[in-house]
């Protein structure tokens, strides 16, 4: 097998058990700037959009914000089987972070995933997917500080690197403003035997303990 096919095929294994506008504006006051944007990148198998746990932490943060606008962004990649391409997810998110530091600077930036989405945000964290194992290969380049100081705060969930010893909570340029949520069961992102745990971060407490960890950063 090929390094390449070696690389996706273990990534593979932790994983499977399981538009831009121009233009600045003068503040985030303006119609498509939110006062916070989520921007999310679904897990494995979803369709388009922020998938079901970026639905449900999204829908448990709203409250925490007042009165403040919300906004969302569903990260664009194909989320398929084929674990190499979640760099393009990486690739997506960042592009949205510089748009929007542009367009809409005082919009305060969540960025968050699941699951797949979640070894997304660890390379824009510069933290490789799932610890050491896959190195370099089928990575993205993490955020440049700028970009990375435009992020108020970060959630993910299920994410396969916290296995591995490389919670984004503690490892990479979002620690200390990261939250990363693990059930004990989950064998994707813990020791755990319990597939199940795995398709439930949609339900509570999960939602409820990521927004309350990022309202505190907004």
């Amino acid at each position: 097998m090929s390094p390449i096919g070696g690389a996706q095929a273990a990534l593979g294994a932790v994983l499977v058990t399981s538009a831009m506008l121009t233009g600045p504006v003068p503040s985030a006051a303006a119609d498509d700037c939110p006062d916070v944007e989520v921007i999310f990148a679904r897990g494995t198998g979803e369709p388009p959009g922020v998938g079901r746990v970026g639905q449900s932490f999204v829908d448990a943060l709203a409250p925490r914000i007042g009165t403040r606008t919300l906004g969302t962004y569903g990260v664009n990649y194909p989320a398929s089987l084929n674990f190499l391409a979640a760099a393009s997810g990486a690739d997506d998110a960042a592009a949205r972070i510089a748009d929007m530091g542009v367009r809409c600077p005082q919009t305060r930036l969540v960025l968050g995933g699941f699951s797949q989405g979640a070894a997304a945000v660890s390379m824009l964290a510069g933290v490789a997917p799932v610890g050491e194992r896959i190195g370099s290969i089928g990575s993205a380049p993490p955020l440049p500080p700028a970009a990375a100081g435009q992020v108020a705060a970060v959630a993910v969930f299920g994410n396969p690197g916290a296995r591995f010893g490389t919670p984004l909570s503690t490892t990479g340029m979002f620690a200390g403003r990261a939250v990363d949520i693990c059930s004990a069961g989950d064998p994707i992102c813990s020791a755990g035997r319990d597939r199940g745990a795995h398709s439930a971060y949609e339900l509570p407490p999960y939602p409820d303990q990521a927004a309350a960890f990022v309202a505190g950063y907004l």
